[in-house]
């Protein structure tokens, strides 16, 4: 035989020698490795972490929470680009190969041959996707192993795009993104479907190295690896000469895009997400849940403007405190650094703007924002803060940090952060569901909800639940109390003390609508002595307040127990519904990822009768906060009594305390004022038929809000705005009078009943236990002619001593 056949037949024996030890090798480590191999068909029925969700009753996003930024798309919502990028790449031969590429493997391996490093894997996508749901990332040939033989059975149980979808929602693709989808929200705020080709490429850059050569850490590293991307796929003809030099020519802009709520509501998404925790622990972040609120969009919205406004207007009534901060001389002179400093501060309650003084004149001053670029403010800009007569160079200087706010006309002012805060809460009367919430003027300085955690005296906002006990009781709206100096000596108080009214003053005999309208103290101190103290204090949970919260004794009368913006506005629902106590709730649905309904609330407003729990249970929807889950209306006072009260808080706004009001031109308003001791709480609460609302101001510290900042100027128009806004353009919608009263006629000197022809009487709506009888004798003022007009000087005289 030749010896070039002996040769070659040595080299065919040499080469079927090695491919069956080779195999023998594979086969063996397959043996080895397999029983040890997690199950790959898991992949069929893979439920990918995506974030908790919350939403407006009306479907707009309020927040996300997770760990992990994940939006799951399938293969066919996906670019055909995008999916061509990657595979440039990843893998060029994906929809050639059976998971493991031989020619890859063999080019890696020689480059660890030759250089002695590992750079070069060879993963294919399948490999890849191996070793994200099942394996490490340590870099070990065992590793390696077990990537290999999982990628061939992938391969086996599920098709080419089934492998490239999972690949494509499962990748880490840096800053918390996993996806595809979540990194183009994240690095350029779009949709897959919107992404110019040079997005898609740096995308498709990103598996190699994630964490460093992203456009927002690296956007040097990122170019050089986006134009390696465009480079491969040009060479594999999937894009034109045309389009890779218009897409490198392009820049790499770093800028990391957050989740955009489309409804301002943090303190309602992370009421929300408490919920979610509590009952589903830290697997409600990755789960992919969907809770719908109750929360109407314009109403929050509404909410928060007229809450932000409220305070500015309050925070410019006392004064300007000065400049934030003020920066060395070299970074206001470099335009780069000033505005890297400014944008690490970032606005406030989304509308103060960080900016510095780059020039002051006795005029005005010229500063520069890092969102808003530069403005000069003069005159009216700076008016409310400028000192008399003084030059604005001596109170605003070069260097300076001050807060800027758009103004109506297109211009910007000067503003400040306020230091006082409040809270605006609103519900439905009809069944007590959560429309509205804000809970302070920012929430990424001060998370704390004021809402639903403020535990603040309700002063004079405190009595109509008095008032309301005592119609219950049989009294009239128009029975008589007196307003007139008193001492009490009640041993709980420690001391004697001498309330007062707000004005000073005294007016005698008065109705309990009167006294109500015009906040009396005194006459509703007397109020509550003839109701009896402990009686009341039982009595209270009818409002669904917690007695353990208010004192037992007279002052209770004036508010000085503590209440939340919400508790006190639930307390207020059963004057606006007929006499039905709610329970605040704000969670209408839960949804997992794929549609799944997991809870829904057992009414009307959350979906059609008939309506029941879907998992076949209530969930317990308790937090730090209370119950926030829905439950039936309860009654608690009769319908009667109920419009009654609706009647004398009308009176508030149409001649008492609440008066502003009126300029909102409704008639089917009604509410209470309330400010305490030393003006550190100022309060109204509101509602007609349709909505109930309360406003709340103070700050934190608990110090004085300041001379004459009573309800009726610091928190009304609060409430107002809010009003003015959320029921524009709808019609009125006054509290529905009940059947079960009797329209009768009093006599006005004495409150006695008097035939209905009788030209001295008024006429009153009662219940029949509250109507006089016509011979009853009820005390007359007719002949005190202190008590009936309101003598200050005889009432002083002759203070009454309640012990």
């Amino acid at each position: 035989m030749p010896l070039f056949l002996r040769v070659i037949l040595a080299l065919l024996s040499l080469a079927v020698g090695a491919g069956m030890a080779a195999i023998a090798v594979f086969l063996g480590l397959y043996l080895y490795y397999a029983p040890g191999l997690p199950a790959v068909d898991s992949l069929r029925e893979v439920r990918l972490q995506t974030p908790m969700q919350v939403y407006s009753s009306d479907g707009h996003l309020l927040g996300e929470f997770a760990e992990q930024r994940r939006e799951p798309l399938a293969i066919s919502e996906m670019p055909e680009r995008l999916l061509q990028a990657f595979i440039a790449a990843e893998d060029e031969r994906f929809y050639q190969h059976r998971g493991v590429d031989p020619l890859g493997l063999l080019r890696a391996g020689i480059h660890v041959f030759s250089t002695g490093e590992r750079t070069q894997g060879g993963s294919t996508i399948t490999m890849q996707l191996a070793r994200n749901f099942f394996l490490t990332r340590d870099r070990t040939y065992e590793r390696k192993i077990r990537e290999i033989f999982l990628a061939l059975q992938i391969e086996r149980e599920l098709t080419k795009d089934q492998i490239l979808e999972l690949y494509l929602n499962k990748i880490f693709l840096g800053q918390r993104a996993y996806g595809v989808a979540a990194a183009a929200k994240v690095y350029f705020g779009r949709d897959l479907e919107e992404l110019e080709l040079d997005q898609m490429a740096i995308l498709a850059a990103l598996p190699k190295a994630p964490s460093t050569t992203n456009p927002i850490t690296s956007p040097e590293r990122a170019r050089n690896r986006r134009d390696y991307v465009l480079r491969r796929m040009l060479q594999l003809d999937l894009i034109t000469p045309e389009e890779h030099a218009k897409a490198v020519a392009r820049p790499v802009l770093g800028q990391r895009h957050a989740a955009n709520a489309e409804v301002d509501a943090p303190w309602v998404a992370e009421a929300a997400r408490q919920v979610a925790v509590n009952l589903w622990g830290e697997d409600a972040y990755v789960r992919g849940l969907r809770i719908y609120t109750t929360i109407d969009g314009d109403a929050q919205e509404a909410a928060n403007a007229a809450l932000r406004e409220g305070l500015l207007d309050y925070d410019q009534r006392h004064g300007y405190r000065g400049p934030e901060m003020g920066l060395d001389a070299s970074v206001v002179d470099d335009p780069e650094a000033r505005r890297q400093v400014l944008a690490e501060m970032g606005p406030s309650g989304g509308l103060l703007f960080p900016a510095v003084v780059v020039e002051s004149d006795r005029e005005g001053v010229l500063v520069d924002g890092a969102t808003v670029g530069e403005h000069r403010l003069a005159g009216e800009d700076l008016a409310w803060a400028k000192p008399a007569e003084e030059p604005v160079s001596e109170w605003l200087q070069r260097g300076d940090v001050v807060r800027i706010r758009p103004t109506t006309e297109g211009g910007w002012r000067l503003s400040q952060v306020p230091e006082v805060t409040g809270a605006v809460v609103a519900q439905a009367p009809d069944d007590g569901a959560i429309l509205a919430l804000a809970g302070g003027f920012d929430f990424f300085t001060q998370r704390f909800n004021h809402a639903l955690q403020a535990e603040r005296q309700p002063g004079s906002a405190f009595k109509p639940l008095l008032y309301a006990l005592a119609l219950q009781d049989g009294m009239m709206p128009s029975s008589t109390l007196m307003d007139a100096p008193l001492v009490l000596g009640d041993p709980a108080l420690g001391a004697e003390w001498r309330p007062e009214n707000y004005s000073r003053s005294f007016h005698g005999a008065t109705t309990m609508r009167e006294a109500l309208a015009n906040s009396r103290n005194l006459a509703s101190i007397r109020l509550l002595n003839t109701l009896g103290v402990d009686k009341t204090h039982e009595e209270l949970d009818q409002f669904g307040v917690r007695r353990a919260q208010h004192p037992r004794n007279l002052s209770m009368a004036l508010g000085t127990g503590t209440v939340t913006p919400m508790e006190i506005n639930n307390a207020y629902i059963p004057f606006a519904n007929g006499g039905q106590l709610t329970t605040p709730w704000l969670i209408a649905r839960i949804e997992e990822v794929d549609g799944t309904l997991i809870y829904q609330a057992p009414t009307e407003r959350a979906c059609p009768a008939p309506c029941d729990d879907p998992a076949g249970q209530q969930l317990e929807f308790v937090t730090a906060q209370g119950p926030l889950q829905f439950a039936d209306p309860v009654p608690t006072l009769e319908p009667g009594v109920a419009w009654q009260m609706s009647q004398m808080l009308g009176g508030v706004i149409r001649s008492g305390t609440g008066r502003r009001a009126l300029e909102l031109g409704r008639e089917d308003l009604a509410g209470k004022t309330g400010t305490t001791n030393s003006y550190r709480d100022a309060w109204f609460v509101g509602f007609n038929a349709e909505l109930a609302a309360t406003a709340w101001i103070g700050f934190d510290d608990n110090r004085e809000l300041g001379s004459r900042e009573t309800g009726g100027r610091a928190a009304l128009p609060i409430w107002m705005g809010f009003m003015q806004r959320s029921l524009a353009g709808t019609p009125e919608a006054p509290i529905e009078r009940p059947e079960d009263l009797v329209e009768v006629a009093l006599l006005p000197e004495t409150g006695q009943r008097t035939t209905d022809d009788d030209p001295r009487g008024y006429r009153e709506w009662l219940l029949p236990e509250q109507i006089p009888e016509r011979s009853a004798s009820i005390p007359s003022t007719a002949d005190d002619p202190d008590a009936r007009e309101g003598g200050r000087r005889g009432i002083e005289s002759q203070p009454e001593f309640i012990f």
